[in-house]
């Protein structure tokens, strides 16, 4: 409970901004606090979109952080439909236009050292010309990916190329979910077609519906990208809306591979229980066959096993051979019976 807090609580600061960065059109992100963010949002409504027109902010808050939601209700003009995203049960994948902004609802793989992929989180994202807000429950690691490339001196020219940074970031985190489940798929068929008992068996089905909801929570992105690229904001570049059908593009090849490994692994369940429903037929058959074979013997047994007058053949010398021969005839008779029976079905 206490690491979980404080691993939602790293790095943030009284403000609930775990990081905040100052582009321009022609150098890298450079760092920046909230007093800095405080300064140049007045600097730029003082003097409007003539001092350095390319440049825009990237911020990025924790809302475990109680100071956060304040924050920016009181520092960044941001609409209240926003805010009403982040208090809404809903968090399909979507991105859409409104009042010559964007708004985005990204799930995405929680950032933890286990690298478990069937934990998932979201990430609201407001962006507009000259300023990109992403804020966040739990740590998501496509983010974490984009702090290191920003860190790295990558170059950034609007707000939307940041934006496909991150989209692509995540397509490329669930092609390593993809690849690293279906290595594991590929040795548990491995072990299924050498005729050896697949000891995960069970993980499939954790497979399977980990892929499923990964599958369901970020299908609908290509979809409300389409619709975006269809009526973009005027202050979207030519080049964002080519990266952005890029990344659309790229990342439907991705949910189409996790739909196609989704069928495979339900393909291989299928045929495992299969084979396992062949051997408890066999089993079964064993069994019977048993009871069926020692059935003559135990009524025989049962007869002559009662301790009352008139047994036949008490007095016969021979009484025992011909008992003997009686119940094998019987039991040759079940038996026969028993596997004419399996080769008719």
């Amino acid at each position: 409970m206490k690491s979980d807090l404080l691993l939602q609580t790293y790095g943030a600061d009284s403000s609930g901004m775990v990081c905040g960065f100052l582009f321009s059109s022609t150098l890298a992100g450079r760092p920046v606090d909230a007093d800095e963010v405080v300064e140049w949002l007045r600097e730029r409504e003082a003097n409007g979109d003539a001092k350095e027109a390319s440049e825009f902010l990237w911020l990025h808050f924790n809302l475990a952080h109680s100071a956060s939601e304040r924050w920016m209700r009181a520092q960044l003009d941001l609409p209240e439909t926003f805010f009403d995203a982040l208090r809404e049960g809903s968090h399909s994948t979507r991105i859409e236009h409104a009042d010559g902004a964007l708004r985005a609802v990204v799930n995405d793989v929680i950032f933890n050292l286990e690298f478990i992929p069937s934990e998932i989180a979201t990430l609201w994202i407001y962006a507009n010309q000259r300023i990109i807000i992403t804020a966040r429950l739990k740590p998501l690691r496509s983010v974490d990916r984009l702090r290191a490339s920003v860190r790295e001196g990558e170059v950034f020219r609007s707000p939307a190329e940041l934006l496909v940074h991150l989209m692509r970031d995540q397509a490329d985190l669930l092609v390593q979910i993809v690849r690293r489940t279906s290595a594991d798929v590929d040795r548990i068929e491995d072990r299924f077609l050498s005729q050896r008992p697949p000891q995960n068996r069970l993980d499939l089905g954790a497979m399977r519906r980990m892929l499923t909801r990964l599958q369901r929570m970020l299908a609908p992105e290509p979809g409300a990208i389409f619709r975006l690229l269809a009526r973009p904001p005027r202050w979207l570049q030519q080049e964002d809306v080519q990266d952005l059908r890029e990344s659309t593009e790229e990342f439907s090849v991705v949910l189409s591979d996790v739909a196609g490994l989704i069928e495979r692994v339900r393909l291989l369940q299928e045929e495992i229980i299969s084979r396992l429903e062949e051997q408890n037929n066999r089993t079964l058959f064993t069994l019977t066959l048993v009871t069926v074979l020692a059935m003559p013997i135990n009524i025989v047994a049962g007869f002559f096993g009662m301790n009352v007058g008139g047994i036949p053949l008490a007095e016969n010398r021979h009484g025992f051979w011909v008992m003997v021969l009686l119940v094998a005839g019987f039991t040759a008779l079940a038996g026969w019976w028993a596997f004419r029976r399996r080769k008719e079905r």
